[in-house]
């Protein structure tokens, strides 16, 4: 089987529309179709059939969609391996990371590399944890470098070093004029990140175990950087690690236990992935780092 056509099939399958995976895959609409054609031509069976106006999966084309991320993985996987050997080349490392170890890692990881491994070239992302797991879950990513999970079981995991997420608000916020409480933040709008970060999931699940409601998200965003810049005028308050308040910076912490997350940061890979020689030695790199931040710390 074609891997091209493996892919445009799971596309159609996760979207249950031909229109909204050729857009997504920005292809046309007859390419999507005509992959499917030749998948049925060679298995055949149909993989889908009308229901009114849309489609659906028949049962093969529901055991197809089970096992063809795997088969396209784990092709991609050799061709990269036996590539890699034949060419004795140092490779490419796909590698993603959460915004506040991109910080603290990125940088001292690719300077590293370009002194030593001139010939190791990287191909970095930074996103959320949801956005980085989908992408090692898909095989987009070799790498990611986000928060450990007990329910990640699918993923290997070496531990880094950890932090500890606060509430923050501007430098000049009322909040910070009194001994606030959980029920007084709720007083205010926040900057948060999406439904599915693990921090705002945290926050969310600390204010309903005191029977109080979630904060009131004003701004949603998958990035940290310009928050502090944002709230320097404004009433809003944020939720992020410690490491990004300076002591004289325009950000201050809002002490309070309750709403203090510890989390700890790892690299983590798919169990029985191929990890090339150059991506091992990123691992090993990180975890040097990791120990550096915990020594500093």
């Amino acid at each position: 089987m074609d891997l091209r056509d493996l892919r445009y099939f799971e596309a159609i399958a996760d979207a249950g529309h031909v229109g909204r995976a050729a857009r997504t895959l920005s292809r046309t609409q007859p390419a999507l179709t005509a992959a499917v054609r030749r998948l049925e031509q060679k298995l055949g069976t149909p993989l889908f059939e009308r229901v009114g106006r849309g489609i659906r999966l028949t049962a093969a084309g529901a055991a197809l969609h089970v096992r063809a991320r795997a088969i396209r993985i784990a092709a991609l996987e050799a061709q990269r391996e036996v590539a890699q050997i034949g060419r004795g080349e140092a490779g490419v490392v796909r590698i993603g990371m959460v915004p506040t170890a991109a910080r603290f890692l990125m940088a001292p990881l690719f300077q590293r590399f370009l002194g030593e491994s001139p010939a190791v070239a990287f191909k970095s992302t930074i996103a959320s944890n949801d956005v980085l797991r989908s992408a090692l879950r898909a095989g987009e990513l070799e790498l990611a470098v986000d928060f450990t999970s007990s329910s990640d079981a699918d993923l290997v995991s070496h531990a880094l070093f950890h932090d500890e997420c606060v509430v923050v608000a501007s430098h000049s916020h009322p909040i910070l004029r009194e001994r606030p409480s959980m029920r007084d933040m709720l007083g205010y709008g926040w900057v948060l990140g999406g439904p599915a970060v693990a921090t705002r999931e945290w926050l969310e699940h600390a204010f309903h175990r005191r029977g109080l409601e979630a904060p009131t998200v004003q701004i949603e965003t998958n990035q940290i950087l310009f928050i502090p810049e944002l709230m320097q005028a404004s009433r809003l308050l944020s939720f992020m690690s410690r490491r990004h308040l300076a002591p004289r910076g325009p950000l201050r912490e809002v002490a309070l236990r309750e709403t203090t997350m510890r989390r700890e940061f790892a690299a983590r890979y798919r169990h029985e992935s191929y990890l090339s020689p150059a991506a091992r030695r990123v691992v090993e790199a990180l975890r040097a780092q990791g120990r550096q931040l915990r020594g500093s710390a």
